[in-house]
């Protein structure tokens, strides 16, 4: 029996992991797809976006939200039951695309395809890792390490371990194809220096491809990487033996009440990502007289809004992710204006 192969979608936050598969699931060309999306938090959100693209690929069940943590740390109580009640669908499955959330760690992922409940029956056709191109251009996230060890040489008070950092490079040592999203918002000579110092750190043979938030499928699907089988040339910092919770990220949920305008929920977004700490902001919130939910997303100094179906029967909330300690309070009177 032929194994069903799995490309794992993983990337930092707001990186463009979501909107990528929305395309892929519209671009699915008869290949039927099953999906898992994992959240950092105790509500979902992603999973509804790509619930809304998925009817071409994705039968009834074929969708699954996870919000118990990130899949690296539920491994067992999460992960590997999920794929058991896939890999036993009655039709079989061309492929698996598992979403996993900005803050988790592909190497416990991968090797979760040695338990004997999946390895017989799935593989991972590839790592694919989005990198913001504009957040690197702006340095809220950096692979040059030379600038970094010379911040903190100058500066005692910088954390030696960033977790943003860790998490970041982990993912990129992971990566069976990088791709560069919000290419177009990133000036080429800006945008090949990114490429050159991504080459730098990933491993020999990973390509690189730029993105506006659309790929064709076979772009994404095919590497027949079987990563893992691979594994000792993907370590990052958190190796066997070492924990990989997620204590230094926090999040909340916040139901905002509904802003008079865009503008105004804008201005609230923009207010919550300039505090301290905050990392994301996303969800779906209220517009005063509109019948439709407006979709929320932000991320650095990028706030994105477009109206939703106006029949969408998602929950309307906010869900923020950030580091540890940063001010909830403070968010929640930001976004509730």
């Amino acid at each position: 029996m032929s194994r069903v192969p799995v490309t794992v979608l993983t990337g930092f936050l707001g990186a463009g992991k979501t909107t990528l598969l929305r395309s892929l699931l519209t671009q699915a060309d008869g290949r039927r797809i099953a999906v898992i999306v994992n959240e950092f938090g105790d509500a979902g959100f992603d999973g509804g976006l790509v619930e809304e693209c998925a009817a071409k690929a994705c039968a009834p069940g074929d969708i699954v939200e996870l919000t118990n943590g990130c899949i690296c740390c539920t491994v067992a109580d999460d992960f590997i039951p999920t794929m058991d009640k896939l890999l036993a669908r009655d039709r079989p499955l061309d492929a698996i695309v598992i979403e996993t959330s900005g803050l988790a760690l592909p190497q416990p992922l991968l090797k979760a395809f040695d338990w004997p409940a999946v390895r017989t029956r799935a593989t991972v056709d590839g790592v694919v890792t989005v990198v913001d191109a504009l957040a690197l251009s702006e340095g809220r996230v950096t692979i040059d390490e030379d600038a970094v060890a010379a911040q903190r040489a100058a500066d005692d008070s910088l954390d030696h371990d960033d977790p943003i950092e860790e998490v970041f490079e982990d993912q990129l040592a992971c990566a069976d194809l990088v791709v560069l999203s919000k290419s177009d918002l990133v000036s080429p000579t800006v945008l090949a220096g990114i490429e050159a110092r991504l080459k730098s750190v990933l491993r020999p043979g990973v390509n690189i491809v730029r993105s506006k938030g659309d790929l064709a499928a076979q772009v994404l699907i095919g590497l027949n990487a079987a990563a893992e089988d691979d594994m000792a040339a993907r370590a990052g910092h958190h190796g066997e033996e070492e924990e990989h919770d997620h204590d230094d990220f926090d999040s909340i949920v916040v139901m905002p009440p509904a802003a008079a305008s865009v503008d105004a929920m804008r201005a609230r977004v923009s207010n919550a990502l300039n505090l301290t700490g905050v990392l994301r902001v996303k969800g779906h919130a209220r517009i005063a007289d509109k019948a439709a939910p407006i979709v929320v997303q932000g991320v650095g100094g990028r706030v994105d809004l477009a109206f939703a179906r106006p029949d969408l029967k998602q929950a309307e909330h906010l869900v923020v992710i950030g580091l540890k300690g940063f001010d909830g309070d403070a968010v929640r009177r930001a976004l509730q204006g």
